[in-house]
């Protein structure tokens, strides 16, 4: 039996790497008699842009860019395909990941330093850009990486603003006549993990903007900013933001690249396992295993799993669900794409020890799995 493992992160905890050899050692340790290999996944979120490079063979370059409270830090990129492509990953410049709890807030964080990584990219002579995402602490609807590349953001006294959500809040025009040119010389792919569109309850103030510190009175305003944004782009492009699927992603960022850079937002899966040859690794395995935090409905919606799921129904393969959480009762749609789902965790636990025993619970799982599989053969 050959077994294919293909899981995504396990978020806060371990990434899509560390996910799949902790499965593989849990297998090692079972009874089964079986070939592993692990293919870790990603779906738009942090991390994508790390696995795109690694899998591709990809050439690291390092930077200085502004983080997302505008402080200089060292970032990266990498180039693909002969040096044609540049992957970004967002979360390297404009993430959570780089702010303390305490520094939270994104009516001050701004995505600038992702639009100095995109002008780095440029500088390249790139012809394609591919962006992940996930993770990012800001809501400011892209206006940072679009001030990054000259676009000025006015207001009605003609004054620039600071591309953040405070100043934002303000807008009256926006001018482009200072955008880098070489921008449409290229075409700009964004991978979203997330179908939300930019405004209203699924919107990204509502939605994400508490995940980054917004209180309730800060996704109010930045609601509000939002929809200013959308209204004024949509008098100077004839575009409707408000209305792009995935608009929502990255705090509405995929919404402002899509309408002022004519970037293409893509399913971020589907387009990571066409580009990394999923299918070449599939073709030969028995049984696939994959698995992130939580596996339920929502996963459906285009998440990591379901889309290496789909691929391996289609090819009659079978397929385990590993998570750290799944619905207690049966799911007839999640049943039609994993054929087991298995949560990793075994006692009552708080989300911080839980977090904290993810390795440890995937080994034991994994090794559980091999077990049950090498009783019924």
């Amino acid at each position: 039996m050959h077994i294919l493992i293909a899981p995504n992160a396990f978020k806060n905890s371990i990434d899509a790497a560390q996910v799949a050899l902790a499965i593989q050692q849990g297998l090692t340790f079972s009874k089964l008699e079986c070939t592993t290999a692990c293919f870790p996944i990603a779906d738009g979120g942090d991390g994508t842009g790390s696995l795109i490079i690694k899998s591709s063979n990809g050439v690291v370059i390092n930077k200085e860019v502004s983080d997302p409270l505008g402080r200089k830090i060292s970032s990266l990129f990498g180039l693909i395909d002969g040096g044609k492509t540049a992957v970004i990953e967002m979360a390297d410049s404009s993430g959570l990941r780089l702010l303390k709890k305490e520094e939270l807030n994104p009516l001050k964080t701004s995505s600038f330093g992702t639009g100095e990584l995109i002008k780095f990219a440029l500088d390249e002579g790139v012809s394609r850009i591919i962006i992940a995402m996930g993770g990012s602490a800001t809501v400011d609807g892209g206006c940072g990486i679009l001030s990054a590349l000259g676009i000025d953001f006015l207001d009605k006294a003609g004054n620039n603003l600071q591309a953040v959500p405070t100043d934002l809040i303000n807008m009256d025009k926006i001018d482009a006549a200072a955008l880098d040119k070489r921008i449409f010389d290229c075409e700009i792919v964004i991978l979203c993990d997330v179908d939300n569109k930019l405004l209203g309850a699924e919107g990204a103030a509502s939605v994400f903007g508490p995940q980054k510190g917004a209180s309730p009175a800060d996704v109010q305003l930045l609601e509000a900013f939002l929809e200013n944004f959308s209204k004024i782009s949509a008098a100077q492009t004839g575009k409707n933001m408000a209305h792009i699927k995935h608009g929502g992603a990255a705090g509405g960022a995929t919404a402002g690249l899509h309408t002022w850079l004519n970037a293409k937002l893509v399913n971020g899966i589907e387009y990571f396992l066409s580009l990394t040859n999923f299918d070449d690794a599939l073709v030969h395995s028995d049984l696939l295993i994959t698995g992130e935090g939580s596996i339920d409905r929502q996963t459906l919606q285009g998440k990591g799993p379901y889309g290496v799921a789909l691929r391996a129904k289609n090819a009659k393969i079978l397929v385990i669900g590993i998570a750290g959480k799944v619905p207690l009762e049966h799911d007839d749609e999640l049943q039609q794409y994993f054929d087991v789902l298995i949560s990793i965790n075994n006692e009552p636990a708080d989300m911080a020890t839980a977090l904290a025993n993810t390795k440890e619970n995937l080994i034991r799982t994994a090794t559980a799995v091999g077990n049950i599989i090498a009783l019924s053969k």
